[in-house]
């Protein structure tokens, strides 16, 4: 068997370097980071999503579903409910075990199926379903304004299920912090402990934790930065709001669940009435090394390259040590 994580998640602030990171390893030789080919997850497709149903129950004179109005930022401000931040875990989940079965959804109605999809995914998370009390007229005008969106997700979706996923690992991806000032352990929905205590149990036991480190002073500069170009939709371009950021990633709790674990080097999970030890080691991207990997591959630097090679190479060696001890 390869040496090669089944399921690898990538978490960080926003901007830290996550999907510069997936970026890099799709370009090299993964075999180098304990990675087969990679089929790869990420909420931000969902986020994207939720902001748009935001925009048309605006547009349609009904109130925002997820995210509190905020006109200087075109809807985009914090979620009305932190308990949704464990509702995009629940829609991974969903997620994965497409990537398990082989079998690629193909609804319909792509709309009716993404908001009936929500809907049950906030109530596994504890919130309140969103749209299945909608009138009538109200819930038709947003799902026939939703389908190119919800048609194109379900799209992308099928084209990343893979015949089998023998000797592959799943690259799974996603920010999560709390309000700016908040003391340990986060509460209400936010940080890493709530959201990872929603992923399944099958997911868990399987994976490992590649955190990328920067301060949440850092993870600003940079989630501002990375806006300059590009397009809003784009995983690498897409901006956080300022309000965001300072609502949702002004404290991170990873380093507090490292300290805290009774297992080093692993944080505790505990998900579905299950404790899960999961291994996790920080990469240290506090001084930049991946804000390159946004320029197209030819533009890489060898410099550039050799110093995230054996950095990252390095942190996942041992991640890898840890993963295998725990199999």
């Amino acid at each position: 068997m390869p040496e090669v994580f089944d399921v690898l998640f990538l978490l960080a602030l926003p901007g830290s370097g996550k999907s510069e990171v997936r970026n890099y390893l799709t370009h090299k030789d993964p075999v180098h980071f304990h990675m087969g080919p990679t089929a790869q997850l990420d909420d931000y497709p969902y986020v994207h999503l939720q902001l748009i149903v935001d925009q048309i129950l605006g547009e349609l004179g009904m109130p925002q579903a997820y995210h509190w109005a905020d006109p200087d930022h075109g809807g985009n401000g914090p979620f009305i409910d932190a308990r949704e931040l464990g509702g995009l875990c629940e829609l991974l989940n969903e997620d994965y075990f497409e990537l398990v079965s082989g079998h690629a959804e193909h609804p319909v109605n792509a709309a009716a199926r993404l908001l009936d999809r929500f809907d049950a995914a906030s109530i596994r998370a504890g919130a309140r379903p969103k749209f299945r009390t909608l009138p009538p007229g109200i819930r038709a005008a947003l799902e026939a304004r939703l389908e190119p969106e919800a048609r194109k997700l379900f799209d992308d979706k099928a084209a990343n299920v893979p015949d089998s996923l023998d000797g592959k690992t799943v690259v799974i991806e996603f920010a999560r912090g709390g309000p700016a000032g908040s003391a340990f352990p986060l509460r209400g929905g936010y940080g890493y402990e709530a959201s990872l205590s929603h992923i399944s149990p099958e997911i868990l036991r399987r994976a490992a934790i590649l955190y990328i480190w920067v301060t949440p002073e850092e993870s600003q500069r940079k989630n501002n930065a990375r806006a300059k170009k590009g397009e809003q939709g784009s995983i690498l371009f897409h901006r956080t709001p300022q309000v965001v950021m300072e609502r949702e990633y002004g404290i991170c709790d990873m380093h507090y669940l490292l300290e805290t674990s009774d297992v080093p080097g692993t944080i505790r999970v505990e998900s579905h009435g299950y404790v899960f030890h999961v291994p996790t080691e920080p990469f240290d991207n506090r001084t930049d090394l991946t804000s390159f990997l946004r320029e197209p591959v030819e533009a890489w630097s060898e410099s550039d390259i050799g110093r995230i090679h054996g950095s990252l190479s390095e942190a996942a060696g041992r991640l890898w040590q840890s993963y295998a001890k725990s199999r």
